[in-house]
C-alpha cells in the first residue's frame, strides 16, 4: 500500500516528495542512464537524459497525487522501461536511434523484446550497465579532467556547479568540458562495453579519482543545509564495492580506497549534533563510532597491501585508521600522520594536501610553523578562493591569541562557502571570539 500525501495542498508534504525524487535521482539517475544507454548508445545521451529527467518528473506529479509508493526504485525503473518500449515501438525512431540494439537483440523480429527489458532493470544487470558506463566515461582519449567531470555528471547527477567545486574549477568551463568529452565518444563511436583487460589499468585510476570525489563531496556537503550528503557517500561507496567484486578492477588501489570510505563512514553519527551542526574532531563522541566499520575497513586495508604500489587512497587510508584509533583527540599519533601526508605528496604535490600538511605541522611544531606554511600556500591560484585555507588560518591565529586576525580570516572564509552549515560552524567560531574578548583579563580592574 503506498503512503498516503496530499503535496497539492500540504506544502510540508510537496517538500518531502521533492526531497525523496533528489534523493531517487541521486541514487538511480546514473543506473538509469548507463541501463538506457545500453539501449539507445552514446551517441544519444542528450535523449537518454531526458528519458530520466522525464521519468523523475513524472514521479513528482504522481506521487503528489497517489501518494509514495511501497517499491519507488521499482516505480522508477517501470517508468524508464515503458519510455524505452515507447520510443522503439515506433518503426522510425527505432531505426534511427537504436538499430544496433534492436539488430542484437531482436534479431528474428526486429522489434523490442519486452521480456529483455525486464531483465534490463534487474540489480546484476543495473550494476554491470553502470560498471561499464564508467569505463566508457574514463576512456583514454579524454583527458584526466574531462574523464571525471563526465563520470561524475553522467553516472552521479553532480551539477556542473558541483563539479566545478570538487576539481577547483569554473562552472562554465566544466560544463564546456563535459559537453566536448560526450562529443569526442560520440565521434569514436565508443561502445558499452568492458574494455579489455589489458587497458583495464589505463582507466582505473580516473575510475577511482571519480568515486573518491564523489565520497569527498558526500562527506563535506558544498552546498545544501545538511552537513553531511549521505547519499552520496553511499552510492561512491557502491560503486567502489562493485569495483571489488569484479576480478578485473579489484586492485590493491580500490581496496584502498574502499578502506578509506569505511573509515571516515564510520564517524559519521558523531560529526553533527542534534541539530546537524558541525562538530570538530575534537569534539566528537568516539564512543558513537562505528567498530564494525573500522573494522571492515582494516580488512579493505589489508587486502590492499598485497600488490606492490602505494597509491594516495593507502596513505589517507592510514591517515583516517590513526584518527579512528587515537583514544582521544590529545592522544592522536600527529608525528606520523605528518610522515604519511609527506610520503603523500611525493607521488601527488596537491595544494589540498600541502592545506592539510600544514594543519597538522601546528600539531606537531606549534601554531607558529603551521601559520607560516599556511601564509605560504595563500599564494597558491588553486586555494584562492578555498574556503577552509581561511578557516584554517583563522584557527592558528586564534590558537596564537590574535584575536582581529582570526576574525577577519574566520570571515574570509564565511564568504567563500556556499554551505550554510559551514557559514553556522564560522559564525559560531566568531562568536567564540567575541566571547574570549568580553572575558575579564588576569589583572585588570574591570
Amino acid at each position: 500500500m503506498a503512503v498516503r500525501v496530499s503535496a497539492s495542498n500540504d506544502p510540508t508534504s510537496s517538500h518531502a516528495i521533492g526531497t525523496l525524487v533528489e534523493h531517487f535521482f541521486r541514487h538511480e539517475s546514473g543506473r538509469l542512464v548507463a541501463a538506457l544507454s545500453r539501449v539507445f548508445g552514446l551517441r544519444n545521451q542528450d535523449l537518454v537524459e531526458d528519458m530520466v529527467q522525464s521519468a523523475l518528473v513524472e514521479a513528482f506529479q504522481t506521487w503528489g497525487r497517489r501518494g509514495i509508493p511501497q517499491n519507488p526504485s521499482a516505480w522508477i525503473h517501470r517508468v524508464a522501461r515503458n519510455k524505452i518500449l515507447d520510443a522503439l515501438k515506433h518503426e522510425n525512431t527505432s531505426r534511427r536511434l537504436a538499430p544496433e540494439f534492436l539488430r542484437q537483440n531482436c534479431p528474428e523480429t526486429n522489434s523490442p523484446d519486452e521480456s529483455w527489458f525486464d531483465t534490463l532493470f534487474d540489480d546484476d544487470s543495473l550494476a554491470d550497465s553502470q560498471l561499464r558506463m564508467i569505463f566508457v566515461c574514463c576512456h583514454p582519449a579524454l583527458a584526466r579532467e574531462s574523464q571525471i567531470a563526465l563520470t561524475l555528471k553522467t553516472l552521479c547527477g553532480f551539477s556542473f556547479k558541483e563539479i566545478g567545486r570538487a576539481l577547483l574549477s569554473a562552472e562554465d568551463s566544466i560544463k564546456k568540458r563535459v559537453q566536448r568529452a560526450r562529443g569526442q565518444l560520440a565521434e569514436l563511436r565508443i561502445e558499452l562495453e568492458l574494455p579489455a583487460a589489458a587497458e583495464m589499468g589505463t582507466r582505473l585510476g580516473a575510475v577511482h579519482q571519480s568515486l573518491y570525489l564523489l565520497f569527498n563531496e558526500g562527506y563535506s556537503a558544498s552546498t545544501g543545509d545538511v552537513a553531511i550528503r549521505r547519499d552520496l557517500c553511499d552510492e561512491a561507496q557502491r560503486l567502489t564495492r562493485l569495483l571489488t567484486r569484479c576480478e578485473m578492477t579489484r586492485s590493491p588501489a580500490t581496496f584502498a580506497l574502499m578502506a578509506l570510505m569505511l573509515f571516515h563512514t564510520a564517524r559519521f553519527s558523531s560529526r553533527t549534533d542534534g541539530s546537524g551542526r558541525i562538530l570538530l574532531l575534537e569534539e566528537q563522541n568516539r564512543t558513537l563510532w562505528d567498530q564494525s566499520l573500522i573494522q571492515e575497513g582494516r580488512n579493505c586495508l589489508d587486502r590492499s597491501a598485497r600488490g606492490e604500489q602505494i597509491s594516495t587512497y593507502h596513505l589517507e587510508a592510514g591517515i583516517a585508521l590513526l584518527h579512528c584509533e587515537a583514544p582521544r583527540f590529545a592522544e592522536t599519533n600527529w608525528p606520523t600522520i605528518l610522515k604519511l601526508y609527506d610520503l603523500l605528496l611525493r607521488i601527488q604535490p596537491s595544494p589540498i594536501y600541502r592545506l592539510n600538511r600544514a594543519i597538522v605541522v601546528a600539531f606537531v611544531h606549534g601554531a607558529a610553523e603551521g601559520l607560516r606554511e599556511l601564509d605560504r600556500l595563500a599564494e597558491e591560484a588553486a586555494l584562492q578562493d578555498y574556503h577552509l585555507l581561511d578557516a584554517a588560518r583563522g584557527d592558528l591565529c586564534l590558537r596564537l591569541g590574535r584575536h582581529e586576525l582570526a576574525r577577519r580570516h574566520y570571515e574570509s572564509a564565511k564568504n567563500k562557502t556556499a554551505s550554510p552549515i559551514e557559514q553556522e560552524l564560522l559564525q559560531r567560531k566568531i562568536l567564540g571570539i567575541r566571547g574570549e574578548e568580553a572575558k575579564p583579563q588576569s589583572g585588570s580592574n574591570v
